[in-house]
């Protein structure tokens, strides 16, 4: 999923692991005759990464057009205040970069121009 980042990320550091949590703005074109417009839908998304690897989340910053791969988590929790039941779906991101702007993407690559990109670490 590729969209922008809606709000700088809110970072929570812990004893082995750090979270960022943010939302990027996906846009959908929609076509009504000769027109296109675009509408937005939020996503929530939910980072974790091993305390030495938390300077990934460097690059979370509103603006900045990011890609994002990682699976659905379905939240279900009670409304303290109303009682009423409550859900969301947060994508809990496995890997997220830079996207390249589109002026960057007519362009051949050069070799020194990597995105960067980061990937949650497994244990072994």
């Amino acid at each position: 999923m590729t969209g922008y980042v809606a709000n700088d990320a809110q970072v929570n550091n812990f004893d082995t692991a750090s979270v960022a949590r943010f939302s990027i703005a996906v846009n959908r074109p929609e076509k009504k005759g000769e027109e296109t417009t675009y509408t937005s839908a939020f996503m929530a998304i939910e980072a974790w990464r091993k305390n030495e690897a938390a300077t990934a989340f460097d690059i979370i910053k509103k603006g900045a057009l990011l890609t994002v791969k990682g699976y659905f988590k379905p939240e279900e929790w009670t409304d303290k205040e109303t009682g009423q039941k409550r859900n969301r779906i947060t994508m809990v991101a496995v890997e997220f970069y830079l996207a390249p702007d589109k002026v960057e993407e007519e362009k051949p690559a050069k070799a020194s121009n990597k995105t960067k990109r980061t990937k949650k670490e497994t244990s072994k």
